[in-house]
């Protein structure tokens, strides 16, 4: 009888210990594949990061009086764009400056703005963009003109991917609005092709 109770406790030990170590090697082998995952997640984040640049316009330390006193932070004002035809303008504020920044770059990311280019990476007409003070009016150019313009605008009309191009603020001196301004101006931008398709009438119709 004892002989039989060790042989099935030694059976028992046995089974339990070749059950726990299947269970070790699935999980070893679902952490593996959640490691994978995570690197081809990792990878495509850093891709789509890779195509956007970040350019900062501008940083000021502002005050908030409060209670106690007055509450110093800074204010950054970030281009993002992808020179593809997307751009956006964003502005964070944050005790730190890299916190104002990433904040700025996360806020122009969701303001993105798509920019209709023409083979020369031009526009196709003349936009006149207004945002408080300021206003900007942007016209098309011939190529090898290059990017005619100054201050915010340059940048936001550079990371839009508009390399010929004429620029002229009309208005406040002010980055912000400015910026703003051009953004407008930009997506006021239609094709020849989708106004003749908002107008119902022909492509041909437009040119004569």
């Amino acid at each position: 009888m004892t002989d039989s109770k060790t042989k099935n406790k030694t059976n028992d030990n046995s089974s339990s210990s070749a059950s726990a170590s299947s269970e070790t090697q699935q999980e070893q082998r679902k952490g593996r594949g959640g490691d994978r995952r995570g690197r081809r997640s990792d990878r495509r984040n850093q891709e789509r990061d890779s195509e956007w640049q970040e350019r900062v316009i501008q940083i000021r330390r502002v005050s908030k009086t409060v209670k106690g006193g007055k509450k110093m932070s800074f204010r950054a004002i970030v281009v993002v764009g992808n020179e593809k035809g997307q751009v956006g303008v964003g502005v964070g504020k944050a005790g730190d400056v890299i916190g104002a920044v990433r904040k700025g770059v996360a806020d122009g990311k969701k303001n993105l703005v798509r920019v209709p280019l023409t083979p020369s990476s031009s526009i196709p007409t003349l936009s006149n963009g207004r945002d408080g003070a300021a206003s900007v009016l942007i016209r098309p150019a011939a190529p090898g003109t290059g990017v005619i313009a100054g201050g915010s605008i340059r940048t936001v009309l550079e990371l839009a991917g508009i390399k010929n191009v004429l620029a002229k603020r009309l208005g406040s001196k002010t980055p912000l609005n400015n910026a703003r301004a051009a953004m407008v101006a930009l997506s006021l931008l239609r094709t020849h092709k989708a106004t003749a398709k908002e107008r119902g009438i022909s492509l041909e119709q437009i040119y004569s």
